[in-house]
């Protein structure tokens, strides 16, 4: 079996981790439980662009469980955590291509090793692997189902390529599901991110001013979670409602310039490029500290940031210290790539259970019929969304009310008014 980890030897410490983030995971093991029984996947091909982490690996197990040919790669150079890739070959037997700190070429010559395995599905989390697809394998496409997309970076390349007409099998947009972006992107990278960043610098959150560029859900979470530390918040918006709706949840609002010589870190979460940029640089104070959440690292302008400094050199793990000709100094962390990933472990595996349940269903429908779709981004079906919500509050253990045969009859009822 052809695969390309770090080292085979740390298997047994990726197994004990994935058996750890399975026992958050009550949904997902139920999914498994059933697809061990149906096999619904049987003989398909799946390749999956995904950030390797314990998560993942139980995504990988329950769907070769329903008798999937699974390939893994990772979907960010810095994302990979080598002991899980390596307890995936050892004890899975399933081909992983990810090495935490890998370059670009070699991060897109393991993408091309996944396609090789001539994929029915695409699992992706970033759409690296469909773009790669329509650019380098089109011959792949007549055999291809369909695909899933993970995150709202993802969904907006898929998107612009639907609408470009280039787009040529149908994707299921996971990220959108309720199940997903209303916990996964809140609650999994509001806490993942602080989580990143506190590892990275042990800095204290209590009284320092953070500055959340973006407030879609992402943005939401860290802000709430940032609130919540006695952090002095401030948001930066280029969307009217959004920034609307910040204020309203009681932050400051204010454009990224104003906010510049006020922030002490910085962090991005919007999906763009070039947000933090020379002339923001500029005005920051000494010490400043700049992140990214966001999928890729193009969110801060690092080509900017590198000749504005005079000097570079790295003081922690995971940080990287900018002195600039006036011998204020600026803190990158994580080399601008997604800094919950990079140095912490993502997010935590109770909200991504529901995630990786949305990817396994979404694997299924797509093999019952993924052949009767157009070539076009899909919302995950609602029927699905639902289960999964019902799935997990039976694990917690919580039960809620049914409405009466009264109360359905008068929904769905136009006559009884006031």
């Amino acid at each position: 079996m052809k695969h390309d980890i770090r080292d085979p030897q740390l298997a047994e410490q990726g197994k004990l981790r994935i058996e750890w983030a399975a026992r958050d995971m009550p949904v997902l093991k139920q999914i498994r439980a059933r697809f061990e029984k149906e096999k619904p996947l049987s003989d398909v091909k799946i390749g999956c662009c995904l950030h390797v982490t314990t998560e993942t690996a139980n995504l990988m197990i329950a769907l070769k469980a329903g008798g999937a040919q699974v390939a893994l790669c990772a979907s960010n150079p810095l994302s990979t955590q080598d002991d899980v890739a390596a307890s995936l070959v050892e004890h899975e037997g399933i081909p992983v291509f990810a090495v935490k700190g890998e370059d670009n070429d070699r991060y897109y010559d393991h993408i091309r090793s996944v396609l090789a395995a001539e994929p029915n599905i695409t699992m992706d989390d970033g759409a690296d692997l469909v773009s790669t697809i329509h650019t380098e394998r089109k011959e792949l496409i007549p055999e291809i189902l369909g695909g899933s997309e993970e995150t709202t970076t993802g969904v907006v390349r898929l998107r612009s390529m639907e609408q470009k007409g280039v787009l040529a099998y149908p994707i299921i947009a996971v990220n959108d599901s309720d199940t997903k972006h209303l916990f996964d992107n809140r609650y999994g990278t509001g806490q993942s991110t602080i989580d990143g960043i506190l590892r990275a610098t042990n800095i204290l959150l209590a009284g320092a001013t953070i500055v959340v560029c973006g407030y879609g859900w992402c943005g939401r979470g860290l802000a709430m979670r940032a609130k919540g530390m006695g952090a002095r918040v401030i948001v930066t918006e280029v969307d009217a409602l959004k920034a609307l709706e910040a204020v309203m949840d009681g932050y400051r609002v204010m454009p990224l310039a104003q906010a510049a010589p006020e922030g002490d870190l910085f962090v991005t979460v919007t999906g763009n490029l070039k947000v933090v940029r020379a002339e923001h640089f500029q005005l920051m104070k000494d010490g400043a500290i700049v992140a990214n959440s966001g999928h890729f690292n193009v969110e801060l302008d690092l080509d900017a940031l590198g000749k504005m400094a005079e000097r570079r050199r790295n003081v922690r793990e995971y940080v990287q210290e900018f002195t600039l000709a006036d011998g204020k100094r600026i803190y990158l962390l994580g080399e601008g790539r997604l800094i919950n990933l990079a140095a912490a472990e993502g997010h935590p595996a109770c909200v991504m259970d529901m995630s990786f349940a949305n990817q396994a269903l979404a694997a299924e429908y797509l093999v019952v019929e993924g052949k009767k779709l157009e070539r076009r981004v899909y919302g995950v079906p609602e029927k699905i969304d639902r289960h999964i919500a019902e799935l997990k509050l039976k694990a917690m253990d919580v039960d809620i009310d049914i409405l009466t045969a009264e109360q359905k009859s008068y929904l769905a009822s136009w006559e009884l008014g006031t």
